[in-house]
């Protein structure tokens, strides 16, 4: 009778019901619900889909860091990405949805107010700043020596997954345009959107056309057994994750912006045309 294979797959249920939760990530998405909360009731008529989103934000993310992906996000470049894409175009377009500063205004003390009406915060809040940092943050975290460094320390990992929701959040509370502040045109918002897509069409270019790999302390994180050329092809996988699935979600973000537009402009034409005809033109 021949003898029953004892290998296992690459990846078995048990690989993809792994979790790496950690006490200071609770900690911080449990804090950031208990604040969201307490404002809004402080508020008394904050909007229910604003807390929804501030809710899907934070389960996003929790399912980014904690679940099967931030198991693996330290040994797979490509698992590393997708969790990327969900802090950065997922999670972090929820929490611009939510509104977060302008519940701060309405429920924080005299000071808060000053504070968020300060210089400091009148200068991130910027579109241009917001759009500068997506710019610049990308490529810097994927194509520099950034990246290596913070496959060598776990807190800078940390920073790095902050950055994310941090840089994603400032870029589509312009995009949306819900909050208090410096906004731009709805048809320009649309603009806004589409000129960032090339930063991570080129940013997934390059990784994808790579003909070595780029950050050498993969070589130490990668599963034993790893090779030089698989590594280097998970790279190139998570290039086109980058690559496709950056410009697939920027697209799906111009969607409401569009259809927020569309409904804009019909309202005030007919506005316009109620106006002209009563003055008879």
């Amino acid at each position: 009778m021949p003898a029953m294979s004892t290998s296992r797959p690459q990846f078995s249920w048990h690989d993809w019901n792994q979790w790496h939760v950690g006490v200071l990530p609770l900690l911080l998405i449990f804090g950031a619900l208990v604040l969201y909360l307490f404002a809004a009731q402080r508020v008394g008529n904050w909007s229910t889909n604003r807390m929804v989103a501030f809710l899907s934000g934070l389960i996003v993310t929790f399912i980014a860091t904690q679940s099967v992906i931030g198991v693996f996000d330290m040994e797979y470049f490509s698992d590393h990405m997708i969790q990327h894409l969900l802090l950065i175009m997922v999670a972090a377009p929820l929490f611009a949805l939510s509104a977060p500063l302008d519940l701060a205004y309405d429920a924080g003390s005299p000071r808060l107010r000053h504070f968020l009406d300060g210089r400091f915060m009148t200068t991130i809040t910027q579109p241009l700043f917001g759009f500068a940092a997506y710019f610049v943050f990308i490529p810097v975290t994927h194509l520099t020596g950034l990246f290596n460094l913070m496959m060598e320390h776990e807190w800078v990992h940390h920073l790095e997954q902050i950055g994310f929701l941090v840089v994603g959040y400032l870029f589509f509370r312009v995009a949306f345009g819900l909050e208090r502040g410096t906004t731009i045109h709805r048809g320009l918002r649309l603009v806004f959107v589409m000129a960032a897509v090339p930063v991570d069409t080129f940013t997934g270019l390059a990784l994808s056309m790579s003909s070595h790999t780029p950050f050498p302390a993969y070589a130490a994180m990668a599963p034993r057994g790893s090779t030089t050329a698989g590594i280097l092809s998970n790279i190139h996988l998570g290039g086109a994750i980058m690559w496709i699935g950056g410009d697939a979600l920027m697209l799906l973000a111009c969607i409401p912006i569009a259809i927020a537009w569309v409904k804009w402009e019909t309202v005030h034409t007919r506005e316009l045309d109620a106006i002209l005809d009563a003055q008879g033109i």
